[in-house]
């Protein structure tokens, strides 16, 4: 359930219901934060990597990530972000790893070239199909699942293993307690934590948590937080991956975009579902960037994180 906020100077826009603390709360008792960057596939693209790494980095987050494009169509991309970022920017790097199209030993090399450049993060994951394949479909000397990746990367003894988890079920799981079973097992296949999928309201994660606490699971579950830069893009990735979308969320962003207003909605919706999961207990969120980073910046520094030290104090 929405009430109408003013925001800006007469500007009014829906905003959730009984929120659980004010930024006074958030500035006194900053999160923990991370964010994931994706990497370039071109000249353009890695200035804006690196651009954003120079916004984000002197925030000192707790760890960066770097994603495979669907299909692991960057792959290679993604191996030489993570190591430049790790050898240059002083931060700690969780390098994505998936099973798609790869070997079980093409897989573990990749593997093995992370902790040999001193990267001991992975987030491990099955990875979306290739484009044009409408399920999953193994290497046939591949890992069947994130399961098996996660188990292969646990006997090593060598990484931190971070997963994937679906407050809002995922598009083939039958229901939200199917994605509380999967990550339950990825737990005990050997993951250390988790970051979940975006999602637009607080109560979404609180009841996910939940649901995980009755399963046994004892793992830290970060939010992740998806900062809203444009929101037909969102709304269109959010309708592929299964997030729910609340109608007065469609409602305040036709009203922010006739007014010319949707950067201030923005900030202003993150950063109250923010404050709202942080008064729920959470101590760590984890911001997908989409390598345009001053929304997230704009976020942080309302919630009281703020840079901790010059770039050139950080690499």
């Amino acid at each position: 359930m929405m009430k109408i906020m003013n925001l800006s100077q007469g500007t009014v826009y829906a905003t959730s219901e009984g929120t659980r603390a004010s930024i006074g709360y958030i500035m006194a008792r900053p999160p923990r934060v991370s964010f994931e960057f994706f990497p370039p596939k071109s000249l353009e693209g890695s200035f804006r990597l690196w651009e954003t790494l120079n916004v984000l980095a002197p925030i000192a987050p707790e760890f960066v990530s770097v994603t495979y494009g669907a299909g692991g169509t960057t792959r290679a991309l993604t191996h030489d972000a993570v190591k430049t970022i790790h050898a240059n920017y002083g931060v700690a790097v969780a390098a994505h790893l998936t099973c798609v199209d790869a070997t079980r030993a093409e897989t573990l090399d990749i593997a093995e070239t992370y902790a040999a450049a001193g990267v001991t993060q992975i987030v491990a994951l099955r990875g979306d199909p290739p484009k044009g394949q409408g399920r999953f479909t193994p290497h046939p000397q591949g890992f069947a699942s994130s399961i098996e990746l996660i188990e292969a990367l646990a006997r090593t003894g060598k990484f931190h293993l971070r997963v994937g988890a679906y407050p809002d079920p995922h598009p083939e799981a039958g229901s939200l307690q199917a994605c509380v079973d999967f990550l339950k097992r990825k737990i005990d296949a050997g993951a250390n934590s988790a970051i979940t999928q975006f999602f637009f309201e607080a109560e979404t994660f609180f009841r996910f948590r939940d649901a995980c606490t009755a399963q046994g699971i004892t793992a830290p579950i970060i939010p992740g937080i998806l900062p809203i830069n444009a929101w037909t893009g969102v709304r269109k990735f959010a309708q592929s991956c299964g997030t729910a979308i609340p109608a007065w969320l469609d409602e305040a962003y036709d009203k922010a975009l006739r007014d010319g207003r949707e950067t201030l909605l923005s900030t202003a919706l993150a950063t109250e579902l923010c404050t709202d999961l942080i008064a729920g207990g959470v101590e760590d969120l984890h911001f997908y960037t989409l390598n345009a980073p001053d929304l997230t910046r704009d976020v942080c520094a309302a919630l009281g994180v703020l840079p901790k030290a010059a770039l050139s104090q950080v690499a």
